[in-house]
């Protein structure tokens, strides 16, 4: 956010709110990617997302009475609610991230003072699941006990953004997205396992190379049945192998050399291949750390490519738009890794591309694609930035 968007975005917060620019602060929350570790989430085992340089920015200024004022840059809509009085409605739209976020502080004992004006600018494409709800929820939940001089612990915030979105929206989502939104940091990836919330900030080196993240604009329709189908298979799997392990919880809890002595346990095999492919995949986050602490981005490429072979060939998310588009990515010289990113049957791939060929790869995937899908490609070349923070 440079200083020009900044004094842009403060006339526009005067113009919605008048008043002066007296006690108006700014934060920022990134969206994420997540660079391995695919469906692993869920079953007790590794993620390994990234904050990006882009996001949620928020201008917020106190107010004299018990209103919360909510406007967006991206969208028409703005209202005003009672701070006592917040409720879940479909017709506010985005508007209930930030208003879950406030039911839940409250209900937590962290009282607001008084009522907000607040004003959001996106940066995060819709749709293309790089987290812009929970960019929304982390932004806010930290602005506002910021302000309320309540503490800002970083994890308590992942955690109840993360409970907002599940029990005032109904969103049933892990806690990656918000812990990655919440505890990035400039040029370091997180090693995360979910169930414990036990994380590493391993450095990422990138050099020469750039993340590009390409956008199939391929909306995903196919996803919350096909994701309940995959868990249920993995809950299977775990059953399977409880007749050898039986304290086994999770496939998080078994390493790769238990489950190839014992697969066989698993009767059906598309089960054995879903089960396969989530102890391969920690494996694979164990292994890009590796190779990162020791700058191997050639490596690590090599394992984001695994990765999406396993995701398309063993869990089956991935669909014809991420393998079109990943075949093309990996055509193009200068490309050591490309691999889906995020839940499948849609929205982003995530490629490790050399700076001097960025140029040729968006156009030459992007033409590929195209030709393929017939649909057109959004492609973004990110840095890793912090996770939330104040501006000003």
């Amino acid at each position: 956010m440079n200083m020009a968007n900044l004094q842009e975005l403060t006339q526009r917060f005067l113009q919605v709110y008048g008043g002066t620019e007296q006690g108006l602060h700014t934060f920022h929350a990134p969206g994420r990617v997540n660079l391995i570790g695919e469906h692993t989430d869920y079953n007790g085992g590794y993620v390994f997302p990234a904050a990006l340089t882009f996001g949620t920015t928020l201008l917020i200024r106190e107010r004299d009475d018990k209103l919360l004022g909510l406007a967006s840059t991206n969208f028409e809509l703005k209202k005003q609610f009672a701070i006592d009085e917040i409720a879940y409605d479909e017709a506010d739209d985005w508007m209930n991230y930030p208003k879950g976020i406030v039911n839940e502080l409250q209900s937590r004992g962290y009282a607001l003072p008084a009522g907000f004006d607040l004003l959001y600018h996106g940066e995060i494409p819709n749709g293309a699941g790089l987290s812009s709800s929970a960019s929304i929820e982390v932004v806010t939940a930290y602005a506002l006990l910021a302000l309320s001089g309540h503490p800002t612990d970083t994890v308590e915030i992942a955690l109840l953004s993360q409970k907002s979105e599940n029990e005032f929206n109904g969103v049933k989502c892990g806690i990656m997205d918000q812990f990655a939104v919440a505890n990035g940091k400039k040029d370091h990836a997180i090693m995360l396992m979910c169930d414990t919330l036990a994380y590493e900030l391993v450095p990422f080196n990138s050099g020469s190379y750039k993340l590009v993240i390409g956008n199939t604009n391929k909306r995903r329709g196919l996803v919350d049945s096909k994701y309940n189908e995959r868990r249920s298979q993995c809950e299977q799997a775990v059953k399977d192998l409880q007749a050898q392990f039986p304290k086994l919880e999770l496939l998080g809890q078994i390493g790769l050399e238990q489950f190839n002595a014992h697969e066989q346990l698993i009767n059906d095999e598309i089960t054995r291949n879903r089960a396969r492919h989530v102890v391969e995949e920690i494996q694979r986050v164990v292994r890009s750390v590796e190779a990162l602490k020791q700058d191997d981005l050639e490596m690590f490429g090599r394992l984001m490519n695994d990765s999406h072979d396993s995701l398309r060939d063993l869990y089956e998310v991935t669909g014809a738009e991420l393998d079109a588009m990943v075949a093309a990515a990996r055509k193009v010289p200068g490309v050591l890794g490309s691999r889906m990113t995020g839940a499948g049957f849609g929205g982003c791939t995530v490629s490790l591309v050399h700076e001097d060929s960025v140029d040729r790869f968006i156009d030459e995937v992007g033409r590929e694609y195209n030709e393929v899908t017939g649909l057109k490609a959004d492609f973004y070349v990110c840095d890793i930035g912090n996770g939330v923070e104040q501006l000003s």
